[in-house]
């Protein structure tokens, strides 16, 4: 198996111990160690653009796999020219038991609309679509901070580092809510993360229950948000919206005060095995996000009504697509859809040199 996080070993031992596979041979061995070199040749100077940093391509790796800095210094090395790190939170919190990613079976593209119910097993090798299935772990900040800064610093001419975070729900109510948001984007900011990614959309929360959904709340807190990061570029991670009705209420509310969207995150679904058991051991596991090829139809889908409500509105955000992107084919769908930049995650992982492959071919317009 070449995959860089590898989905038979557990998060911890990921975080530890990876990247794996081809990303290996890049990974930084210690934090003095210094980032590693870019794969773009000196002389390619950067032509692109994404939300105003100069980039290569604005192709990479969207928020999950890339644990820590010696990921995103690998992702980096390998030409993905955006990594995304993974979402983090103002406090410690454990990951969902092992196993978290399974080899899902799929007769072909999932409809969000519906809650399938599919069969998962451990059948990685020929995996094209797999579960997520973490809980949005994170370390304490005195820990990811300054690895979030070492990523930062890995990032070469025409890269950048995102810093992908969320609030956690406590005591307190909804304004506690709201300041830990806040609180997890000024230190993602002290971390020195030039692009944020608020993840509104987490798969283990519920099919219903995503806080992008709830375009009140969203608004609040993307104002409260940008209101403590100034100039900070800020992008929603949304999941796929069931009605325009309900997307174009959270665009109305939210497109004045962010900078861009990324969608989608994945799509629920109930995992059995053979036996029809639920595949993912632990209370409230039997429905998880599924990623991957099955995906694909579904982010482009979004991808599309963005664009759509964006130029009827004539708005300037940036939409960032992904989903279901596999290969160069599949960068080239996101962009004639209306993505302004594309991230693959199962992809990469499935082939860590498709950051690579991008990079042998013109950027698609």
């Amino acid at each position: 198996m070449t995959w860089f996080y590898d989905p038979r070993a557990t998060y911890e031992d990921n975080l530890a111990h990876g990247p794996f596979g081809a990303f290996a041979a890049d990974a930084g061995a210690d934090a003095d160690a210094g980032p590693s070199p870019a794969v773009a040749p000196a002389e390619e100077l950067p032509t692109l653009s994404f939300l105003g940093r100069p980039v290569c391509r604005p192709f990479g790796i969207p928020a999950g796999p890339l644990v820590n800095a010696a990921f995103c210094e690998a992702a980096f090395a390998h030409a993905f020219d955006i990594a995304v790190y993974k979402t983090v939170r103002t406090g410690a919190h454990p990951s969902h038991p092992f196993p978290n990613c399974l080899a899902v079976r799929t007769a072909g593209p999932l409809d969000p609309g519906r809650l399938d119910t599919l069969v998962a097993d451990s059948a990685l090798d020929a995996a094209r679509s797999i579960s997520n299935s973490f809980g949005v772990p994170s370390r304490d900040p005195d820990a990811w901070q300054p690895d979030m800064a070492r990523a930062v610093a890995a990032a070469g001419a025409g890269q950048v580092l995102v810093g992908s975070f969320q609030g956690t729900r406590g005591p307190g109510g909804e304004d506690a809510y709201v300041a830990d948001h806040v609180h997890a984007a000024a230190l993602c900011v002290e971390a020195g993360a030039p692009v944020l990614e608020m993840n509104l959309s987490c798969p283990n929360e519920g099919t219903g229950a995503l806080l992008c959904f709830d375009t009140r709340l969203v608004a609040r807190i993307a104002g409260a948000v940008k209101e403590e990061v100034g100039d900070v570029p800020l992008v929603l991670k949304l999941a796929h919206f069931p009605t325009d009705e309900a997307l174009d209420a959270l665009l109305r509310a939210t497109s004045p005060l962010v900078d861009g969207y990324a969608a989608i995150n994945t799509v629920p679904a109930r995992l059995v095995t053979d036996e029809g058991r639920p595949a993912l051991p632990g209370r409230g596991r039997e429905v998880a996000g599924v990623c991957g090829e099955a995906i694909a139809p579904a982010a482009l889908a979004m991808v599309r009504r963005l664009a759509a409500w964006r130029a009827d509105a004539g708005a300037g955000f940036a939409i960032v697509g992904v989903g279901g992107v596999m290969d160069t084919a599949g960068v080239a769908a996101h962009v004639a859809a209306g993505a302004d930049a594309v991230m693959s995650a199962t992809g990469a992982m499935i082939d860590p040199l498709l950051g690579r492959r991008v990079a042998a071919v013109s950027w698609p317009r």
